[in-house]
């Protein structure tokens, strides 16, 4: 079913919407009780780092976690289900996201210290946020996520790491919500990690999560997120538009090592660019399309194969209708 085909007024069951409808088309869109954000045709460059892309047919940022199970449970299925944290591993493509696009704000973004030196996290939270909270608890192990542009569902999801460390090392258990509106607690054991990959459903969305360290003095914690925050700043391209790191690194060797041997430093397509200072980093000089982006990666994956014979795996997730 498209979302041309899907009829919201059936959601309200007859009765009266009230929640947030942002830029309605004629007639409810909305369902009954719903009491987040819903935008129909919703652009989704602004929200990504990149800064390109199509639009969502439908974003939903939910209130809160009863109203997130809520809109899923009327869903039923019927309309594919993407999560969206900080869009900083993503290019959207530029026809668009189909479906649903969800966004969790504020309501998801919290972090709690708990006992045994364990941190419950929010979907919506930063490693920022996540990194800088242990610091202050004296838990140290979370400093990697210091490293990491994004939210603890985009973490969680695709086995975040940076710095030696990953998600897997000390995550203990995540609540997700499944298309159907059902809040299931799923064991780090059932995500089956491998790197930059889980077992996760597509349409699942990660509210929650669990995360374990060790206990650590705060100034030595400190210093270390410095470090990384250093380490960053002198080797990545941070001031551009970027997606972060492009390609997955393969078994035994360095993905940046590969695009660069093969001569792409610097490479260009339309307004898209392999980073001068970082090789395994894409960048918008100022007027990409996704199409470039997406275009210059494969040509670079084509290059490398040619060069060396290794076929490099995309890491950014690439979402949407080319």
């Amino acid at each position: 079913m498209t979302v041309e085909q899907f009829d919201w007024a059936e959601l309200d069951d007859g009765m009266a919407p009230d929640c947030a409808v942002e830029g309605a088309v004629a007639g409810p869109v909305s369902a009954e009780g719903i009491r987040g954000a819903l935008t129909p045709e919703a652009p989704l460059a602004k929200l990504v780092w990149f800064k390109t892309g199509g639009a969502a047919d439908w974003l939903f940022e939910p209130a809160d976690l009863d109203d997130l199970r809520e809109f899923l449970l009327r869903l039923d299925g019927d309309l594919p289900v993407m999560a969206l944290g900080l869009g900083s591993n993503m290019i959207v493509r530029d026809g668009g996201v189909p479906g649903v696009v969800v966004r969790l704000g504020k309501a998801f973004a919290k972090v709690a210290v708990k006992g045994d030196h364990v941190l419950e996290c929010g979907g919506g939270a930063s490693g920022i946020l996540v990194s800088s909270t242990a610091r202050d608890a004296g838990i140290a192990g979370l400093e990697f996520l210091r490293g990491i542009p994004g939210t603890v569902g985009g973490f969680v999801r695709m086995n975040g790491g940076a710095y030696g460390r990953e998600v897997a090392d000390v995550l203990i258990d995540c609540d997700v919500v499944m298309p159907g509106g059902e809040l299931v607690r799923l064991p780090a054991a059932d995500l089956r990690y491998t790197y930059r990959h889980s077992a996760l459903p597509e349409d699942a969305v990660v509210v929650a999560a669990r995360l374990r360290g060790t206990p650590g003095d705060p100034v030595e914690i400190g210093a270390e997120m410095d470090r990384i925050a250093r380490a960053r700043e002198e080797s990545q391209p941070l001031r551009t538009k970027t997606g972060g790191s492009t390609f997955k690194n393969p078994e035994g060797d360095k993905a940046w090592r590969l695009v660069d041997a093969a001569g792409c430093r610097g490479l260009r397509m339309g307004g898209a660019q392999v980073s001068e200072k970082h090789t395994n980093f894409l960048i918008n000089t100022g007027d990409a399309t996704s199409a470039d982006i997406e275009g210059l990666g494969e040509e670079v994956r084509r290059r490398v194969y040619a060069h060396s014979g290794v076929m490099l795996e995309w890491e950014i997730q690439r979402v949407g209708r080319p």
